[in-house]
């Protein structure tokens, strides 16, 4: 469980390698062990992963994992203001109780859990995903306009490559390598990492401002902080397991949903959102662990990964003549609360190894741009490649980091973009599915009690900015 985590951190802070490749490349060495060994070792990788992502994120601007990708949005400003210290432990704390939090909530839960994932079906799925996209004016900061036409600019991205359910070729301007569609872990990395590098080459010095003492940060502070808001971290913990148990959700939708929640509760946040709010950390970081426990549950129940990474579990699964379904509750059943507990351990490692990284790991902030810049698009495109092996996503995180960067200096939502990319082919692909189950009837979605529930939460949603102005 140690060395799983241990080499899930560092993979977690590999831009584009994560939990997934993690855990492929890992794969084959569980084989000599017997399944809870080699099992636990997986989930350790698959634990260590969700938070070594912060890592990168946090100090420059790079999220490891998709998972880490809405920490960059305060993480990374704190750091610039010299607070990396006080990031990073936000980051280890949140990660920390979010991660046990979940995990224990699932371990009562388990019984009810099950059957509310037997519940959704495609209407609820697209519900989850149109409920993401009601967030984008709450996390748009500035013109809304500017929020909404950022959202639509992802949604367009996302529609790139075959239909669904229709397998028509959608704007590949007849190229074969288009045809998988744009890669959203190659969009992440060009919009945050490369976007972020170019803005920096502008500037001398290192990520932190001039000035700026990168070990003024305090650990305690940071600790103190994180535990200084635990409705904020109990609320993104669940949201994470929550969003984690839905397959296809995964911890990057997680992290957003639980980020946009906090920027939507915080009534006048000091700083504001998305320049180095602590909140934002907390909540993002409680969230992606919360995520882990969640997603475990229908791989292990149905056979249905929501994620690369519980793809590679599943694998493991198979690998050591396990089968997905009720035997993995009954006579399996050690099995099955040995790898959930394994995260409830491996959470104590990761706070150990995660507060002895605090204060060396806060000196990157210091390196010089001539330095960090050439070192962070080498892992950025090394990341790339190493996803797909394809030439494309290379081309995309070279043109998305272009784009992130016109819109940072035009003042353009890159979480709006963000949102759009990831949520809109889950909203197209269960919408048209709905559609097809009921002969093209809308009523699908207003007669499930479960679907009919994410309609009344997205209409309260939409409408509450609207109230809020007019009762003012």
């Amino acid at each position: 469980m140690i060395g799983g985590v241990l080499i899930g951190i560092v993979a977690g802070a590999l831009p584009g390698i994560g939990a997934g490749l993690g855990m492929a490349i890992i794969l084959p060495l569980t084989l000599p062990l017997d399944p809870v060994s080699g099992l636990v070792f997986l989930i350790g990788v698959y634990s260590g992963a969700m938070y070594g992502g912060s890592i990168s994120a946090i100090l420059i601007n790079t999220p490891g994992t998709g998972g880490a990708a809405a920490t960059t949005l305060d993480g990374y400003p704190m750091s610039r203001l010299g607070l990396a210290k006080n990031a990073t432990a936000i980051s280890v704390t949140a990660s920390v109780i979010g991660g046990s939090v979940g995990l224990l909530t699932l371990l009562v839960l388990l019984p009810i859990l099950i059957e509310v994932i037997l519940a959704f079906q495609s209407p609820e799925y697209f519900m989850v995903a149109m409920v993401g996209l009601a967030l984008i004016p709450v996390v748009a900061h500035g013109s809304l306009f500017k929020g909404l036409l950022a959202g639509a600019l992802g949604l367009l991205i996302a529609t790139v490559g075959i239909a669904p359910m229709q397998f028509q070729l959608r704007y590949t301007f007849d190229s074969l390598a288009l045809g998988n569609g744009i890669s959203y872990i190659a969009a992440l990395i060009g919009l945050f990492a490369i976007a972020e590098m170019i803005r920096l080459s502008l500037e001398s010095g290192g990520i932190a401002q001039t000035g700026v003492d990168a070990r003024s940060g305090s650990v305690r502070d940071g600790i103190k902080t994180a535990l200084s808001k635990p409705i904020t971290m109990i609320k993104s913990a669940y949201i994470g397991m929550a969003v984690g148990a839905v397959p296809g959700g995964g911890s990057t939708i997680a992290n957003f949903v639980a980020y946009s929640e906090a920027v939507r509760a915080e009534k006048q946040p000091d700083p504001q959102f998305g320049d180095g709010n602590p909140t934002g950390v907390v909540a993002t970081e409680a969230s992606n662990n919360g995520s882990i426990g969640g997603s475990i549950l229908p791989t292990i129940a149905f056979g249905i990964p929501g994620s690369s990474a519980t793809a590679v579990l599943l694998a493991g699964l198979l690998l050591h003549g396990l089968r997905p379904g009720p035997s993995l509750f009954g006579a399996d059943a050690h099995i099955t609360y040995a790898m959930l507990l394994s995260v409830l351990v491996g959470n104590m490692v990761i706070l150990v190894v995660g507060l002895g990284l605090v204060t060396r790991a806060s000196l990157v902030t210091k390196l010089s741009t001539e330095t960090i810049i050439p070192m962070v698009i080498v892992l950025a495109m090394l990341g790339g490649i190493s996803f797909r092996n394809s030439w494309i996503d290379i081309a995309t995180i070279v043109a998305l980091g272009l784009i992130g960067f016109v819109m940072i200096r035009n003042d353009y939502s890159v979480i709006a973009f963000v949102l759009g990319i990831i949520l809109g082919p889950i909203a197209e692909e269960n919408f048209i599915r709905s559609l097809q189950i009921s002969d093209g009837s809308f009523g699908i979605f207003l007669t499930r009690p479960l679907s009919l529930l994410l309609v009344v939460v997205f209409v309260v949603i939409l409408a509450t900015p609207l109230l809020t102005t007019r009762g003012k």
